[in-house]
């Protein structure tokens, strides 16, 4: 429905984002901390936006005067176990986690969630370099808080 509503307007730039992730493991709404205090996780794919390397191409984006409706996220999916796998090799390797299905989660959770992978084939056009899901996460959070042995 906003996103219907911001069509009618030919000077706004509506950023799509979804489940944002960062280089600060401290904060309560990055995904992997999230992710990393819950006793169970579902392991479906999803697109997520790594916000260390997107927010620098929304000021891009504003200086190049970007219009319409932007799906936000780095391309391709990444699931949670892949996301833990990550976490634990970089960060703590005595990490460990449970798995359950979406029945399950349904149980636990107060909201319903979406699964889904957005076309972000737009945002890569625009701007080519922008990394797949896997290598930003490497790059922008895991490698910068490697655990040092």
């Amino acid at each position: 429905m906003v996103d219907e509503m911001l069509r009618e307007y030919a000077n706004v730039c509506s950023l799509r984002l979804r489940m944002p992730i960062s280089s600060d493991l401290h904060n309560t709404r990055n995904l992997i901390t999230k992710i990393t205090r819950y006793n169970k996780v579902v392991n479906i794919p999803n697109s997520v936006s790594v916000l260390d390397e997107l927010l620098p191409i929304s000021i891009e984006m504003a200086k190049r005067k970007c219009k319409g409706v932007w799906n936000f996220t780095n391309p391709g999916v990444v699931s949670h176990n892949e996301i833990l796998e990550l976490y634990k090799e970089y960060i703590d390797p005595e990490f460990k986690w449970q798995n359950f299905d979406l029945k399950e989660q349904t149980k636990v959770i107060l909201a319903p969630r979406s699964n889904n992978e957005l076309d972000v084939s737009k945002l890569k056009k625009e701007f080519p370099e922008l990394l797949s899901i896997k290598d930003s996460i490497k790059k922008y959070v895991f490698e910068p808080n490697k655990r040092v042995k």
